[in-house]
């Protein structure tokens, strides 16, 4: 089955193949330059968004790549063993490291090889101190997916517009507010303003 990763994954390697940003494609093909920007993948309730029909048929267009080549883009998005970025928690809320929608850019980043993790888009964060025990321990590695839908008990990232970073369970979101259960039973649960949440991931793995 055709998964949302794949499509925009071939999107990127159609962009990339032709010398290109997903902006630079998304104008040459006649669109809207934010078309094919990763923060636009996921609308700010968490739902998976996906490129029209048309987009990707202007975007083949103004690239001269043909159906049958995006196909083996897509088919190509398959891997074995992934290998991810990884910087340490205490550097995430450090400005460079993210765009407007939580997807990991810029340098300083290490690799790190996670065979379970087949993510185009995650990374990984290094856990440091204990806030975050029993669920999390100093030394621990979460791998975070900021294109994975997030609902009601999932554990999450979230980065405030202060450039908080913080590691919660999802309780409950609205247009208004986000909800966050505290992992440590000593530390309090959280109620944001959703204005005030830069963006929210979901952790998807960890090495415990």
């Amino acid at each position: 089955m055709l998964t949302h990763d794949q499509i925009w994954t071939a999107l990127d390697r159609l962009a990339a193949r032709a010398d290109l940003s997903p902006s630079a494609l998304a104008k040459k093909a006649g669109l809207d330059p934010t078309t094919f920007n990763k923060s636009k993948r996921i609308t700010s309730d968490g739902r998976e968004r996906w490129p029209s029909t048309e987009s990707v048929a202007k975007a083949l267009a103004a690239t001269g790549t043909s159906v049958d080549m995006f196909v083996q883009f897509i088919e190509d998005t398959a891997r074995a063993v992934q290998s991810v970025p990884l910087i340490g928690f205490a550097e995430a809320g450090a400005g460079g490291y993210f765009d407007d929608g939580g997807f990991p850019v810029g340098k300083g980043w290490d690799e790190v090889g996670l065979p379970s993790v087949k993510d185009e888009h995650a990374y990984a964060l290094k856990i440091s101190g204990d806030s975050m025990k029993p669920a999390y321990r100093n030394g621990d590695v979460i791998v975070v997916s900021p294109s994975a839908p997030i609902r009601k008990g999932d554990r999450v990232v979230v980065k405030t517009t202060s450039g908080e970073v913080t590691v919660k369970e999802l309780r409950r979101r609205t247009q208004k507010v986000v909800e966050l259960a505290s992992l440590n039973p000593s530390h309090r649960d959280r109620t944001l303003d959703a204005k005030d949440v830069e963006w929210i991931a979901r952790i998807v793995w960890a090495s415990q």
